[in-house]
């Protein structure tokens, strides 16, 4: 195959799809990589290193062109939809359920899209995994800067100092990335709750911990007396493929201290606050009723080395696999890449995404 890596162009998005070494994984596969000028460039990836490990340097016009699989970070936006042909195979984060546009042009051209974030193995997500653990950490790294009076916050110093209140943080969902934000949270000495539905997932949590953050059964009530008293409140739910629910409404902003903030980290499938909007690293933060929210849709390109390095170490075994036998034969013998397809031969595959946009939903299995 001929494989091709865009340079991502959402607004402070320098993470890459592949880096030098995942361009000598593919090569020594046997396929040709086409690597757009500068795609890498911003995090420390020349087109020299790239011309090295084998790829060619070209512009995106013509990667989209003579490319079979576009291989990228970040699902294409709307400026992106022109380059793409019909049959293509798309591998990147795709978040669809949140994006009904996106998913009425890879069932227009006929795209086999394969989510990073919904590729399944041994019941966990490892594609998504890494991304989530960076985000889970600058969770609280980002409350931490933007609680300060100077951006609008309340002026809590989450750690507090002998004398004083720590900060109080809630984390609303007990998986990697409200593991992650726990981690930092109580690095840092703040005040830490956490929720979630499973029980035996708090039960880990609480032993893991030594008993040092609280750890509630996700309620209505629970929840809403924790935000209450919260200085920061991190949305940490995912249910892989699919809307986020709306665990904080509107009306609640009423009960939560004003200058607190609410971090929503599950943004890219539509967040977990009502009044969550995407915003960029240009402009993190809005206020709504006093309280501040921080919903970035891209948080760990803020880290975009690490992120990047991370993200391949992850994505590249799929990829050369869906490389080498196309995306049929990957499946059948893959069940992780099986559950990444969302949209194959113009029909929706990933009921999490038909569900949201109320279109049909065909099993993958049935088309392979």
């Amino acid at each position: 195959m001929i494989i091709g890596c865009p340079k991502e162009i959402k607004t402070h998005e320098y993470r890459v799809g592949l880096t030098p070494n995942s361009v000598k994984a593919y090569s020594n596969a046997g396929h040709s990589i086409l690597i757009e000028k500068n795609a890498g460039a911003a995090i420390g990836f020349s087109d020299e290193d790239y011309k090295k490990a084998g790829a060619t340097i070209t512009d995106k016009e013509e990667l989209f062109n003579k490319s079979d699989m576009i291989v990228k970070v970040k699902e294409p936006i709307e400026s992106e939809y022109k380059y793409f042909r019909e049959n293509q195979i798309l591998y990147t984060y795709l978040h669809l359920a949140a994006d009904r546009k996106l998913t009425e042009m890879l069932l227009e051209k006929h795209i086999s899209s394969i989510a990073y974030e919904t590729i399944k193995f041994r019941n966990i997500l490892p594609c998504l995994a890494p991304m989530s653990s960076i985000a889970g950490r600058l969770s609280v790294l980002e409350a931490s800067k933007y609680i300060q009076k100077v951006y609008g916050g309340n002026g809590t110093l989450l750690s507090g100092i002998p004398g004083t209140q720590n900060g109080n943080i809630v984390i609303i969902g007990g998986g990697v990335v409200g593991l992650n934000a726990a981690q930092i949270a109580v690095g840092i000495g703040a005040n830490v709750t956490i929720f979630d539905i499973d029980t035996a997932r708090l039960a880990y949590i609480d032993q893991i911990f030594n008993m040092k953050i609280h750890t509630l059964f996700s309620s209505r009530e629970n929840i809403l007396d924790s935000i209450s008293k919260a200085d920061v409140i991190i949305g940490a739910v995912l249910i892989p493929g699919s809307k986020a629910p709306k665990l904080v409404k509107r009306e609640d902003l009423s009960i939560i201290k004003k200058g607190s903030i609410l971090v929503d980290v599950a943004i890219d499938q539509g967040g977990c606050f009502e009044t969550s909007r995407p915003t960029t690293h240009n402009e993190p933060v809005f206020e709504v009723e006093g309280i501040l929210h921080y919903c970035v849709a891209n948080m760990p390109g803020a880290v975009a080395k690490t992120s990047t390095l991370a993200l391949n170490d992850a994505t590249l075994s799929f990829g050369v696999s869906i490389a080498n036998l196309g995306v049929k034969q990957a499946a059948l013998q893959n069940e992780g890449v099986m559950e990444g397809i969302n949209t194959f031969d113009g029909k929706c595959t990933y009921k999490g995404v038909s569900d949201a946009f109320n279109i049909s939903y065909t099993n993958i299995k049935d088309l392979l």
